[in-house]
């Protein structure tokens, strides 16, 4: 199928390994010129180089602290700078952070920061010349609404969600959907950090009705879907990709 997503731009953050170096795979592979944003150079390196060696345009690779108090103007400027205009962004840069109820004020605005604040200003400053062509796709990697225990991330992530629902009804006359992906237990370098082959093997046999976790090739297909002209009446929402683990109805 012809997602209609050739030589469309897009900006991916944290595209370096797991979900974000799937999502940018998957768009290079249909012809998406790409800036790619993360902190190590090395591994961007890596992810250029196999798009390339797959026939996709070379990326601009954008080295950046996400963390950096001006880190959304810089990329939203070098972005534009190297690509011209900028048609999708994916919104994947974040990381877990699990708290005591103790934790520092320092400590929570790490995690907001991080996980919703970069990437909403990040999207603000992009907005206007998407709206100018009447035609725009933001894609959210979020996370899971049932927390089982405080963690700054969870949090911020519920934010992105009602940030998003609210941004994609004052965008959407422009053309732009907003949409947000919780994903499940996708392998990545975090997942392999935080819980033994063991667990992984004992959720994927008890938990999880697919049967196992997924790769980051299960979220990037619904992403490049999402941005293609395919879904241009979806907006607002919130796609669980996890196999079925989550328990929630809707």
């Amino acid at each position: 199928m012809d997602l209609g997503i050739k030589d469309k731009t897009a900006l991916v953050t944290g595209a370096s390994i797991g979900i974000g170096r799937g999502i940018a795979l998957a768009l290079g592979a249909e012809g998406v010129r790409l800036a790619l944003v993360a902190r190590r150079d090395t591994l961007l390196q890596e992810v250029a180089r196999e798009i390339v060696a797959k026939g996709g345009p070379e990326p601009a690779l954008i080295i950046q602290d996400f963390m950096a108090e001006d880190a959304a103007q810089k990329i939203a400027d070098t972005a534009i700078a190297k690509l011209g205009t900028i048609d999708i962004i994916i919104n994947n840069a974040g990381g877990s952070r699990p708290f005591k109820v103790d934790a520092s004020e320092q400590l929570w605005n790490e995690a907001i920061t991080l996980n919703f604040t970069r990437q909403r200003q990040l999207t603000h400053r992009l907005l206007d010349q998407m709206a100018a062509r009447k035609w725009g796709r933001i894609v959210n990697i979020t996370g899971k609404s049932e927390p089982e225990h405080l963690n700054g991330a969870f949090c911020a992530k519920a934010a992105m969600h009602a940030w998003a629902k609210g941004l994609s009804r004052e965008i959407g006359k422009h053309g732009i959907t907003v949409n947000s992906i919780p994903p499940g237990r996708i392998m990545s370098e975090q997942i392999r950090r935080n819980y033994t082959p063991e667990y992984r093997q004992w959720q994927s046999e008890n938990e999880i009705p697919m049967g196992h976790y997924g790769e980051p090739e299960d979220i990037a297909n619904l992403v490049c879907f999402l941005v293609s002209p395919l879904a241009s009446y979806i907006t607002g929402t919130v796609i669980p990709v996890d196999g079925g683990l989550r328990r929630y109805q809707f």
